[in-house]
């Protein structure tokens, strides 16, 4: 880091990242900061960011991203410690849909309604990673190795220490994607992350 604000970091990933995870190695007591395009409904994303190990709603906060949406070879940061504080290291993860292998995005959910996410999959997702964004909310993860299945869906949260939950379900299968089982989530906003 360099601790100025509009610094641009150069990426080989050759497309504009759709999610960004950042963290500061050099400095104890920072987070990991989440950019997603699907931050504020979409609408300047660059402005929002998320916690990858804390619950709260995205926040607004364009020191972050400095304002500026990623590009195909750069992405922007301002001058907060989560992201550039002078003379520290940082690490930066970047993801960007490719169709029919990987899908970032976002979906409205309503309680007691089941939601079809639509990935562009044909044999629906092995790994799926979901937050939700309006409110407070944990980051879950499943996957077909421990079972996503019409029942009882075994649950990590990224951003907590609690063994994986077993007594609900809440994501089933669907060809093109994923379905988010009604009754186990609360009406929102979410961005997910999911591999075929």
């Amino acid at each position: 880091g360099n601790g100025t604000a509009g610094r641009t970091v150069a990426h080989s990933l050759g497309v504009v990242p759709e999610m960004i995870i950042t963290k500061n190695r050099t400095t104890t007591g920072t987070h990991f900061a989440v950019y997603n395009k699907g931050l504020n409904g979409g609408v300047t994303p660059e402005n929002y960011y998320l916690l990858l190990n804390n619950t709260q709603q995205n926040y607004a906060d364009p020191d972050i991203w400095n304002d500026t949406p990623p590009s195909s070879t750069a992405f922007t940061v301002g001058a907060n410690e989560k992201v550039n504080t002078s003379n520290a290291n940082f690490i930066a993860y970047l993801f960007a849909s490719l169709a029919g292998i990987s899908k970032v995005g976002s979906f409205t959910h309503v309680y007691h309604t089941d939601t079809n996410v639509d990935c562009g999959f044909s044999n629906g997702a092995r790994f799926i990673l979901i937050k939700r964004t309006d409110a407070a909310g944990d980051w879950r993860v499943y996957d077909t190795t421990r079972g996503i299945i019409a029942g009882a869906d075994p649950e990590l949260k990224l951003n907590s220490t609690a063994a994986e939950y077993t007594g609900g379900d809440y994501i089933d299968p669907y060809s093109q994607g994923f379905t988010v089982v009604g009754a186990n989530y609360n009406s929102g906003t979410y961005i997910f992350y999911a591999i075929a």
